[in-house]
């Protein structure tokens, strides 16, 4: 009696290969952002996929031109895969062992302003000390989805929400209140929070509008104000502009101030008081192996952060 014959693949790659273009596929929702995710066309994407389904005698998607999902066959093919997949990963990087060299492309996603300042130093020491890698650096304040569009990891500045991910705080990052000189000629500087309440105001509006908090550094005390913004802007850059050019008080991240105010083109108002510190972490999406560059640039990270002044 004759065996019956294993379906042999045709098509581009092996077996694990075609499985980890799949798993792609279903993780970015369409073979044109898996091919963008992955590096390569969107017909090899679809051989792959074609490959794979005759070689399993499966239908694992159904496709139109509006819409793709998984078919049963393919819900089930997907999470075994993803375990296969997880586990030869985990097996290449026990058989590598400590001594495996970070290389291929990492995406990165970080806020504007630190992203094109303060991070920039921590990234270039991983970059001189990991020659094997590279980094797409893609400025980003929402963080929205991670593995439909193919980030490794982000830097996320308030608070994390998603349960699906790993969140590693990395500092807190004090705020103050500044003015320019300016802008307080010929009145009585504020010495109480309540005296702000009478200067105009300059609004960042994906942190205050309409109303502003502050907090004394020593006891925690909370007072809180009503403003009505002269200028609102969402970019702490147009923000910190408009305040050195004197059209009102405004509250920006101490670090991204301190030359206007060391140079004397801003002065902290009420330096007892502060607004709420924002904190930066560096977010992950779980998975049971991470690459050695992700981990190496998570340690990267770590350091150089709390080393910035």
């Amino acid at each position: 009696m004759n065996k019956p014959q294993t379906p042999t693949l045709t098509g581009t790659g092996d077996r694990l290969e075609l499985m980890q273009t799949f798993v792609r596929i279903v993780e970015a929702g369409s073979l044109s952002q898996a091919a963008a995710q992955m590096g390569t066309t969107q017909p090899t994407v679809s051989r792959r996929l074609q490959a794979l389904e005759r070689s399993l005698g499966l239908r694992l998607l159904q496709r139109s031109t509006r819409a793709m999902r998984l078919t049963e066959d393919g819900e089930r093919c997907y999470e075994r895969a993803k375990v296969l997949i997880d586990g030869w990963d985990a097996l290449q990087a026990d058989a590598r062992g400590a001594g495996e060299v970070p290389k291929g492309r990492l995406r990165v996603q970080v806020p504007h302003a630190l992203g094109q300042e303060q991070l920039v130093r921590p990234l270039a020491g991983f970059l001189q000390r990991h020659p094997q890698v590279d980094v797409d650096w893609l400025l980003r304040d929402d963080v929205h989805d991670l593995i439909g569009e193919g980030i490794d990891c982000a830097l996320q500045v308030g608070e994390v929400r998603d349960p699906s991910v790993v969140a590693i705080k990395l500092l807190e990052i004090p705020r103050i209140v500044v003015a320019a000189p300016a802008l307080l000629k010929g009145s009585r500087k504020p010495r109480q929070v309540a005296d702000l309440a009478q200067l105009p105001w300059l609004a960042l509006s994906t942190y205050y509008r309409n109303e502003v908090s502050l907090t004394h550094v020593r006891t925690g005390e909370v007072q809180r104000f009503a403003i009505q913004p002269r200028l609102c802007t969402d970019n702490l850059y147009a923000l910190g502009h408009a305040a050195v050019l004197g059209l009102g008080v405004g509250i920006g991240s101490a670090w991204m101030l301190e030359d206007d105010l060391a140079a004397g083109r801003l002065v902290q108002l009420v330096p007892e008081w502060q607004a709420p510190h924002l904190t930066l972490h560096l977010v992950y999406p779980h998975a049971r192996y991470y690459p050695v560059r992700l981990r190496r640039f998570i340690e990267a990270m770590r350091e150089g952060v709390s080393a910035s002044p």
